[in-house]
């Protein structure tokens, strides 16, 4: 399969730089790129290869000056670059699943398929789900009673939807996640632990993707809502009645407790967490591995335990590391106090 490079510029809005008769036969990173390939620049620091790289074409923003390669300048040379590997994923890179429900497949009662789903091998539809139009459910996918799954959603295999859980338009759920299993809720009485009922049911919005092995606990009373949009990483976990907005992007190992809300366009980085029933605001960021043990307002951007705005988090650290010299010169300031008080 090829295109030609007159038809990859008209797609991402670029201007060819050099020779727009060339035929592009595929995509590949900047130093593993080999001729009839296209290639994209988008970090500063990957600029040295240009002219080193064997690819046929690069993708670079419209500031690049000209140079030995063939060149399509765009404006953003990331977002152009996932969409030329749109047409050979679309047309070759992944195979389609074909629609039809496989014999191994369990439905139950009053389930609704919607058109040309793709129910494969071993799963397990319950009493009561409906499943949309262009629907792929993989291999041993478990779909709990009366749950509901939007159009053209791909859930891989072996994933866990629980009952009543709702999940919206093109969502792409990857393997091994759990939704809707039981919040982390017990009541303690003399020293033992009674389980809270977790009656709730969990919202997925449109366009969110979730990443392998992550949970996402249902409401004890309500919903626990993951907002239009959102990208999750693999292996987060997000608690009972949690609140995530819109377009968000929680990286891996992050842990979100009980009722905690998280405000639009908000970014959590890899293995931070967001203690119960706190606000993150939208907009704002929360470093790696920071603790948030208080409200963060509105386009805030914190790190550290407890989190704190990030100029002071590095303050600190800053300050921490000339502990050791601190310490010598005020050891050589007490010597020198003994040495004066000793001679009067």
């Amino acid at each position: 399969m090829e295109f030609s490079l007159k038809k990859i510029a008209t797609l991402v809005d670029g201007s060819i730089v050099g020779d727009e008769n060339l035929r592009i036969t595929g995509v590949a990173g900047i130093k593993e790129a080999q001729p009839g390939e296209i290639t994209f620049v988008a970090n500063s620091k990957y600029s040295s290869y240009i002219d080193s790289t064997r690819a046929s074409a690069i993708i670079v923003s419209r500031d690049v000056k000209n140079g030995s390669k063939t060149f399509v300048r765009t404006d953003d040379p990331y977002l152009a670059f996932t969409r030329v590997m749109e047409l050979w994923a679309n047309g070759n890179g992944v195979a389609l699943a074909p629609a039809g429900v496989h014999p191994t497949a369990v439905i139950g009662n009053d389930v609704k398929l919607g058109k040309r789903v793709s129910i494969q091998p071993y799963v397990v539809l319950e009493d009561g789900v409906v499943i949309g139009d262009d629907v792929v459910l993989s291999p041993h996918v478990y779909v709990g009673r009366k749950s509901h799954i939007g159009n053209e959603t791909n859930v891989y295999p072996r994933v866990t939807i629980r009952e009543k859980v709702q999940i919206g338009r093109r969502c792409i759920i990857h393997s091994g996640t759990v939704i809707g299993a039981d919040g982390f809720g017990f009541a303690p009485v003399k020293g033992v632990h009674h389980k809270v009922p977790q009656i709730g049911s969990v919202i997925i919005d449109d366009d969110v993707e979730i990443g392998a092995n992550v949970t996402i606990d249902r409401a004890t009373i309500g919903t626990t809502v993951i907002g239009k949009g959102t990208k999750i990483d693999n292996l987060v976990q997000i608690a009972h009645n949690v609140r995530i907005g819109e377009n968000c992007i929680i990286v891996s190992q992050v842990g979100i407790s009980g009722s905690a809300v998280v405000g639009d366009g908000t970014t959590i980085a890899g293995q931070a967490g967001v203690a119960g029933h706190l606000t993150v605001g939208k907009n704002s960021t929360v470093a790696a591995r920071a603790g948030v043990t208080k409200d963060v307002p509105a386009n805030s951007r914190v790190s550290g335990f407890p989190a704190q705005p990030h100029q002071e988090e590095k303050r600190l650290k800053a300050n921490l590391r000339k502990m050791p010299d601190i310490v010598r010169k005020v050891r050589e300031l007490e010597k020198r106090i003994r040495e004066i008080e000793g001679r009067q």
